[in-house]
């Protein structure tokens, strides 16, 4: 547990490997995940490292197992994914995947080529089967247009076609035949026949109207066109989309024009068929094409089975072929950060190792050497050096999600306090004190609950929704703050707006009945027989619920007052972290000259205002003997403060009560002022002064071997020094404790900035912690509303009616119970807890200014990968 409240000790060392070895160390090292390497070749082209031919196989193969899965969920076929991670494959092995690769993508690709050509030719087939289907009612219809003009048809069935026919189509029809040669045929040349042109096809649906308005105007209306939709979309052999197409065929007089509709159909993309003009070869032509249609749809078939065949076969190893791929790719691309030796047979890395890890890395590196069949064991040496070493935390699947959020904050500087172990007990609590609800409580433990009973399950399924990965990733922190809610809950004996009775109210109700249903308020006096004189045995009397007006004064005064005390201590007790941090660094001059200050500070004003709120609960109460400790003399806590802070006299409202609550409080409130007053000038100019002082002294002797190079400014907490890590020589602290390289000015500046803000930030931060108080009687403010104007309402309903009326208002009522308390208030209350430890709490102590260990696993580079292919 070490870890837990502070970081790992890391060394960083030298690695030396043989080149025929490299590879299975580095792979043994990935499995392990417990060493970070550093870049050697920072000024190294990508495209110039040794292992770059290497890194592109890799991704050649990643790009066709890519192809392969697109083509496997395009069938929707499932992929065997058993959860384990297989070894890194041999360098050897690299050229068997590359030909099993090669051979799969080249199969699927000439199978989907195929299989593409056969969809276009059945395309082809089908859309020439429609236009031979449609166009004999075409024939039929151009047909009698010209029997009508030339006068073949009996009167009464021209008169019935002109009267069908509207003025556009007959236009049509005048211009497509012409004024001349309607005459002729009615002065006697009945008997010749008036030869048309046509041209048929198929043409996408919303293309049509486009297509028909170009061909009226570029052939001045001298064609004659009919459509028909085809009702079934077709497929799209290129990407298998569905398309709706329509049939058409166009009449025309003339080589000139059907030139002019050939260059239309092909700028609106509509495919053109040959279509015989007499029947009886449409339908010999008819039949040829629905044996073909016939035969091509079982060669299809047969197609496609072959090539879901193969998909099945490449789904069942397609996940661990992924995982072998990308762990030989990340080997590679570790290895293009070493260098290589004078001789060309030996590999130089530099890593960051965590010291408990040592040999666990060098059992490792044995185990990858036996495995090469190499002779020459590798070579780990640990180094000296001044450059800050990586923050590692050890987590579990618990304390995981507790560092996240400190880590959201900022990564702690190397060897700093962890917030995190403390957070785990502080956070839950304070954010039940904001909504503490025995029932609501309740739905979020058992949904955290849930979701730690069910995690394997839940983890198996990697869910690409966002909002649920959040939820299932701090499962823990929710089934923490359900459980704390929960006790609060009972502490303020509230469960969705009304209280339980687990014990006998201190409370006893006198008054006779008559008196009780004719009044709307009575009051019961805590000084006679109404009340038993012992409080209720644990939180709140369940007699307040039904107090009215007065339940919100007295909760009002009680929430008020237990938030300042718990923030007061919590701030204090991230003061005291702080000192820490200093003894653990052997920065006296901050303890001298910050922590003592400061706790004088805090302590002398604002614990000393919680500690006149236990007095006055303990020593003001209505059944006191002495007028001058009964209720009505109980001095005001805030107005007592602001008098203490402005030195004002104390006002006596009664000759009977006192201001004070004990014997010489108002000198005593006078010193403590005075001496926190003091501590602001000590906070501001000690530092400083002791390093001027410093300096001077240093000024006179010798020169040091080493300097702190880091300058260390700004360091943990803006003075903690590096401390002697094992493996590592100190950086020397000269006179100025990290401060070397900064001018007195500014040294002066950046300590009033920090005076300013501690103290300015001791009164604003302990006023902030009033947001437990507001947030907590606005939700339970909430939930008494939605209970008394929803659920009350189905509940004085009587009869079937009202069983049926209950259902549906407890349906509505439970709806908003969930969503608004439960969830936006949930919300809002946890990033209120947020604000309450990054900014009230962790500014006590804690710089974030680390950087975080990132180690080479294959755990963290798969789950990164699969994520991405994800996304």
């Amino acid at each position: 547990m070490g870890s837990l409240f502070r970081s790992e000790e890391m060394s960083l060392c030298q690695l030396f490997l043989q080149s025929e070895a490299a590879y299975a160390c580095v792979s043994e090292l990935g499995e392990l995940g417990l060493v970070q390497f550093r870049d050697l070749n920072p000024d190294v082209n990508a495209f110039q490292r040794k292992f770059v031919n290497e890194v592109r196989r890799c991704d050649e193969m990643e790009r066709k197992l890519r192809y392969l899965e697109k083509e496997i969920k395009k069938d929707g076929i499932p992929m065997l994914d058993t959860g384990e991670s297989p070894e890194a494959p041999q360098p050897r092995e690299m050229i068997d995947l590359e030909a099993t690769f090669e051979k799969l993508e080249n199969e699927l690709r000439e199978v989907n080529q195929n299989a593409e050509a056969l969809k276009r030719n059945y395309l082809e087939l089908t859309e020439l089967k429609h236009i031979l289907r449609k166009t004999q009612v075409f024939f039929d219809e151009v047909s009698l247009c010209v029997a009508v003009y030339t006068g073949n048809v009996p009167n009464k069935t021209r008169n019935r076609y002109q009267q069908m026919a509207d003025s556009h189509r007959e236009e049509e029809q005048v211009n497509l035949l012409g004024e001349e040669g309607i005459r002729a045929g009615g002065a006697g040349a009945q008997g010749q026949n008036l030869k048309l042109g046509f041209v048929a096809g198929v043409i996408l649906r919303e293309r049509l109207p486009a297509f028909e308005r170009m061909l009226w105007r570029a052939c001045r209306g001298n064609v004659f066109l009919r459509q028909a939709m085809i009702e079934d979309p077709l497929e799209d052999p290129s990407n298998g989309d569905k398309v709706y197409k329509s049939v058409f065929i166009i009449f025309f007089q003339g080589d000139q024009l059907k030139t002019r509709v050939k260059k239309i159909c092909e700028g609106f993309r509509a495919t053109l068929y040959p279509c015989p003009e007499a029947p009886t070869d449409r339908r010999e032509m008819a039949m040829g094409v629905m044996t073909r249609i016939e035969d091509l749809h079982t060669v299809l078939g047969q197609t496609q089975d072959h090539r879901h065949r193969v998909l099945v076969a490449a789904a069942k190893n397609l996940k661990n072929w992924f995982v072998k791929v990308r762990k030989i790719k990340a080997i590679y691309h570790t290895l293009n950060l070493f260098n290589l030796d004078v001789t060309q047979k030996c590999l130089i890395a530099e890593c960051w190792v965590p010291l408990l890890d040592f040999e666990t890395i060098q059992i490792a590196l044995r185990r990858g050497t036996e495995r090469s069949g190499s002779s020459v064991p590798p070579i780990l040496n640990r180094m000296e050096t001044f450059e800050d070493p990586p923050t590692y935390n050890r987590t579990n699947k618990f304390t995981h999600a507790f560092q996240a959020l400190i880590n959201a904050y900022g990564v702690a500087s190397y060897r700093e306090m962890n917030p995190a172990p403390y957070t785990i007990i502080t956070f839950p609590f304070l954010f039940a004190v904001m909504f503490g609800d025995l029932g609501h409580g309740t739905i979020m433990a058992l949904f955290g609950l849930w979701m730690v009973l069910k995690e394997k399950p839940l983890a198996a399924k990697k869910s690409d929704n966002e909002i649920w990965n959040i939820f299932f990733g701090g499962r823990y922190i929710i089934f923490l703050m359900g459980v704390f809610s929960m006790y609060t809950g009972f502490v303020y004996n509230d469960i969705f707006s009304k209280s339980l009775k687990v014990f006998n109210s201190a409370w006893v109700i006198n008054y006779n009945t008559s008196t009780v249903m004719t009044n709307k308020a009575l009051q019961l006096d805590p000084k006679g027989l109404d009340y038993a004189q012992t409080p209720y045995p644990f939180g709140l009397d369940p007699v307040w619920q039904v107090a009215g007006p007065n339940k919100i004064i007295f909760q009002n005064a009680y929430k008020m007052k237990i938030s300042i005390i718990f923030g007061v201590i919590h701030m204090l007790f991230g003061v005291f972290v702080g000192l820490f941090n200093h003894r653990y660094f052997k920065n006296k001059m901050a303890i001298y000259c910050e922590f003592i200050p400061q706790v004088i500070f805090l302590v002398f004003l604002f614990f000393y205002m919680t500690l006149l709120m236990f007095i006055k609960w303990v020593k003001y109460s209505a059944s006191s003997k002495e007028i001058a400790f009964s209720e009505g003399c109980a001095p005001s806590i805030l107005i007592t403060f602001i008098n203490m802070v402005l030195f004002k006299p104390a006002e006596t409202t009664s000759k009977d009560c006192s201001p004070f609550m004990f014997a010489g409080q108002e000198g005593i409130q006078k010193f403590l002022v005075v001496v926190a007053l003091l501590c602001v000038p000590w906070m501001l100019l000690a530092k400083p002064i002791l390093i001027m002082r410093s300096r001077k002294e240093a000024a006179h002797q010798p020169i040091a071997p080493y300097s702190n190079e880091n300058g260390d400014a700004d360091g943990l907490n803006q003075h903690n020094a590096p401390a002697n890590q094992g493996g590592q020589q100190p950086a020397q602290q000269g006179g100025g404790h990290g401060h070397d390289n900064e001018e007195m000015s500014e040294i002066f500046i950046h300590q009033g900035i920090h005076t300013i803000e501690y103290v300015l930030g001791s009164v604003s931060h302990t006023a902030s912690y009033l947001r437990l108080w507001a947030l907590s009687l606005a939700h339970a403010q909430l939930a008494e509303v939605l209970w008394n104007m929803v659920l009350q309402n189905g509940l004085k309903q009587d009869g079937w009616i009202g069983g049926i009326a209950l259902w549906a208002v407890f349906a509505f009522w439970a709806v908003l119970t969930v969503g608004i308390l439960v969830l936006m208030e949930g919300l809002s209350a946890f990033l209120h807890t947020l604000r309450l430890h990054w900014v009230e709490f962790q500014s006590k102590f804690y710089a974030g200014l680390g950087y975080a260990f990132q180690p080479f696993s294959f755990e963290v580079i798969l789950d990164s990968s699969s994520g991405s292919s994800e996304d």
